[in-house]
């Protein structure tokens, strides 16, 4: 957790670090080069980000690395300033630098609990802000989605952004937006009837969400 905490630490600036998404000229480089590369692979962008300053976005199914490539590809085509939580692991010289440019805070998931309440205080000490996930926490088949994405949206009273990747369209964005209500039987059978429709690179690893 040292690395996550230290992260929150620069909060009293208007953004935690710089990234891909807000460098001035980088940004706007990475982006007309996105647009080129998703017109040449036939993907498209669909959807509407929700009319929020802050909100979180699950991005379902997360079955392939290049699950990250498409998904920066349609991330850049909403014009976002969006940051993503990663194993601390991956924050080790000389990675550390890149990752954290891609717009990665660490996390610890061996303190779930702790994590939960830091990103709910990242939230509140911010007008703006907004990180994406992937629910399952792995590549792997699982039988259970990690459910901590929706108690920091309950926590920080922000609405969960459903975004997709669907190989079978070749189309990625947001489908839909959830307003938690605190019942999460209800609101994750809003969230299944969702991605039940969403076809992943590697279907016969997909789980559809189920509450703890």
């Amino acid at each position: 957790m040292k690395d996550f905490y230290r992260a929150t630490v620069t909060m009293k600036t208007k953004r935690i670090q710089y990234t891909m998404f807000n460098t001035p000229i980088v940004k706007h480089i990475l982006s007309a080069l996105a647009c080129i590369l998703r017109t040449l692979l036939g993907w498209k962008k669909a959807g509407t980000l929700p009319d929020a300053p802050k909100y979180l976005a699950i991005l379902a199914f997360h079955t392939s690395n290049w699950d990250v490539f498409y998904g920066v590809l349609i991330a850049f085509g909403f014009n976002v300033d969006i940051y993503f939580m990663a194993k601390n692991q991956l924050f080790r010289f000389p990675f550390a630098p890149l990752v954290r440019f891609l717009g990665g805070i660490p996390i610890d998931r061996s303190v779930s609990s702790n994590t939960v309440q830091a990103t709910i205080d990242i939230y509140n000490k911010h007008e703006k802000f907004a990180i994406a996930l992937a629910p399952e926490g792995t590549r792997k088949k699982v039988n259970r989605w990690k459910t901590g994405f929706y108690h920091i949206a309950v926590g920080a009273n922000i609405p969960i952004v459903l975004a997709f990747l669907d190989y079978k369209s070749k189309s990625g964005g947001v489908g839909a937006v959830v307003y938690p209500t605190g019942n999460i039987k209800a609101d994750f059978q809003i969230i299944r009837d969702f991605y039940k429709n969403v076809h992943a690179r590697y279907p016969q690893l997909a789980s559809l969400p189920q509450e703890e």
